[in-house]
């Protein structure tokens, strides 16, 4: 059952890629000799492959609202959107269809195979160097090592004192379609994600063509998101520095003229994009009023990243919705980013007590979100304060863009941001505490079905 499963799980996501059945096909026929290094620089390239990720935390988090009953009805109405209810009101399971897939943990995975491919082939391919050949192995750790890290940020408990003994998920490390699926802890996850990063680091060039190509600052900023989710910030704060050192721009949203496409985004470190697009009814984002009243009118993110639900949706339609991805018909950005590092570096200097030097990376971000007139420089009168206001900052920032389910769970225990959120459903409230079980996705009961040896979460 196990063999079954990983085979349907890992190859179907190669089938699902254009780039893979490019690389199925230079393995087996074509001018390209098998097992030449070549073959791998290919399968990197194919960003259908290593760029989506995953698209459920953007339902759970508090900045959505999905409150009109057009689209809770709409929602209702067809089996395959029901999972949307599931996440938004956090219900187990989420897909009540036993033979459902997983979207996310299919997509990491299918992207984890490949990267385990390269891994474990690219050392006795031919016609490389021994130096090309390990960027090309850093480059797949790098990919693996950001698919573990939102894996285990779905599927597991947050980071904590517990993570020696708290359930993660299966370390799938070689293409062996054999092995055992039984969950690692948090920590060995984690413990695995860190040391194939800095690994990484030794061969990764200082920068690469495009954004989707892993290079120094990536592996970097990935750091610094890693240390921020453990809340090590010390760490955080230093590898947020070591990648502002490398990649520092940002767009002017106030006297932008054109919101730049993904690839070319200067903002974007590691190109990562949610698998699928939030962008017609009823997959739409409807802000919630918590967040609308965080940006504020004047906010750029506001008046450029936000739209009426009623002008593009109909009466039916209320309040406002997350519309960037209707600028240029991308899906959203899940990677890292430059304001993500300079609000990570933020961050660190307010836990060590420097609101100062906190508000101080707040503002070189705010500068770039507001037009001249608009602009107030942030201040706060203490450490809290500054930690706060850095939080807040990432809400306005990263809005429907993976990050702030992830904020919610590193910091449901912390006594400046505890909470319990609620939730109304055709009627029904659903409530989501601090000490809920629901901060963690369960697994597919398909999964589970064919692997019983990984255990369900509770």
């Amino acid at each position: 059952m196990n063999n079954k499963y990983l085979s349907m799980l890992l190859l179907s996501g190669l089938a699902l890629t254009s780039s893979c059945s490019k690389y199925t096909d230079v393995k087996t026929q074509g001018s390209l000799i098998p097992s030449a290094i070549d073959n791998y620089r290919y399968l990197l390239n194919g960003t259908s492959t290593f760029e989506p990720g995953g698209m459920m935390t953007d339902l759970a988090a508090a900045d959505v609202a999905i409150v009109d009953s057009a689209q809770q009805e709409t929602i209702e109405g067809y089996s395959d959107y029901l999972f949307i209810r599931n996440v938004y009101t956090w219900k187990a399971p989420i897909f009540e269809v036993t033979t459902s897939h997983d979207p996310d943990w299919d997509t990491y995975y299918g992207r984890i195979y490949n990267c385990n491919i390269i891994v474990n082939e690219v050392p006795t391919s031919t016609g490389g160097t021994d130096s090309a050949k390990a960027e090309l192995i850093a480059e797949a750790l790098t990919h693996r090592a950001d698919a573990y890290l939102n894996l285990v940020n779905e599927y597991a408990k947050p980071y904590g004192t517990t993570s020696s003994s708290d359930l993660g998920v299966p370390l799938v490390l070689t293409p062996d379609l054999n092995q055992k699926l039984n969950r690692a802890t948090v920590a060995t996850v984690y413990n695995k994600i860190e040391a194939d990063l800095k690994i990484a680091l030794q061969s990764l060039p200082t920068a690469s063509s495009y954004n989707t190509l892993p290079d120094k600052a990536a592996a970097y900023s990935l750091l610094a998101r890693f240390y921020l989710l453990k809340s090590d910030y010390v760490n955080a704060g230093l590898y947020a520095d070591s990648t502002l050192e490398l990649q520092n721009t940002l767009n002017d949203l106030g006297t932008i003229n054109t919101i730049p496409y993904r690839k070319s985004d200067p903002e974007i470190i590691f190109g990562k994009i949610a698998a699928s697009g939030f962008t017609y009814s009823p997959y739409i984002l409807r802000l919630s009023d918590d967040i609308l009243n965080l940006l504020g009118t004047s906010d750029m993110r506001y008046q450029l990243f936000t739209n009426d639900a009623a002008s593009y949706f109909g009466s039916d339609y209320t309040g406002r919705y997350f519309s960037r991805e209707q600028i240029n018909y991308e899906n959203r950005n899940i990677g890292t980013s430059v304001p993500e590092m300079i609000l990570i570096k933020a961050e660190s200097l307010a836990r060590a007590g420097d609101a100062t030097g906190a508000m101080e990376e707040v503002n070189v971000l705010r500068q770039k979100r507001f037009q001249a007139a608009d602009y107030v420089a942030m201040t706060a009168t203490d450490k809290n304060d500054a930690i706060v206001k850095v939080v807040e900052e990432r809400r306005r920032e990263f809005m429907c863009r993976l990050l702030p389910w992830m904020d919610q769970r590193r910091l449901k225990d912390d006594p400046l941001f505890t909470k319990t959120y609620t939730r109304t459903w055709q009627g029904q409230t659903y409530t989501l505490d601090p000490s809920s079980n629901r901060y963690v996705f369960p697994i597919a009961t398909y999964v589970i079905g064919l692997n019983p040896e990984i255990e369900q979460n509770p």
